[in-house]
């Protein structure tokens, strides 16, 4: 691939990583609003069975469901956004103390382990979610939810981390530095070299 190539597959792979990473903190906006509106709605049963001495019963269907969905839609949709920025916890106490070449290989090493395990994930989370629909199985709450779409959330986060792993892969292949590299993984340095006060 020519450079001009390279750099609009790259922008295009950063634009996924960070319209993933958006959608998980959608799913977060989803769940405060969600719980803010049911601790108000409490309030108001709670104030109204004060003044008449019976409860309304206000409650928002299925709430709990509701925000266990969007808590999993979060949770796998940060995954690839969360690798590319460095966020996720590292052990590199082995890596730092290797030269460069065999860090090079232990590096490659883990990252196709780790991709082989995300494709695996990915690829056996497509057939649950092909389970759950053609046995139109449903949540069990007072709305019931068709099950394959909240699953759905969970294949796409897990979809974008196997491509994310990939891309690091390559990138490493190649004698590049990964996406993560320098990001996360420097900031208990900076802070260590920083004089207490």
């Amino acid at each position: 691939m020519s450079s001009k190539e390279d750099k609009i597959l790259r922008k295009g792979l950063d634009k996924l990583y960070l319209a993933s990473g958006w959608l998980a903190a959608a799913s977060i906006s989803v769940i405060c609003l969600l719980v803010l509106c049911q601790v108000c709605l409490n309030a108001v049963d709670r104030l109204s069975g004060l003044l008449t001495g019976s409860a309304i019963g206000l409650t928002i269907p299925s709430y709990a469901d509701f925000t266990g969905f969007f808590l999993a839609a979060a949770s796998f949709l940060a995954l690839a956004h969360t690798l590319r920025e460095g966020g996720h916890i590292r052990v590199t106490l082995i890596l730092t103390r290797l030269n460069e070449k065999l860090r090079h290989i232990f590096e490659i090493w883990s990252l196709l382990f780790c991709s082989a395990v995300a494709v695996y994930f990915t690829w056996y989370t497509f057939f649950l979610i092909r389970e759950s629909y053609i046995y139109k199985d449903l949540s069990s709450g007072m709305i019931a939810v068709p099950i394959w779409i909240p699953q759905s959330t969970m294949l796409i986060g897990l979809l974008v981390l196997s491509i994310a792993l990939i891309d690091a892969l390559i990138s490493v292949i190649l004698g590049n530095k990964p996406g993560y590299a320098d990001t996360g993984e420097t900031l208990l340095d900076q802070t260590d070299n920083e004089p207490i006060t």
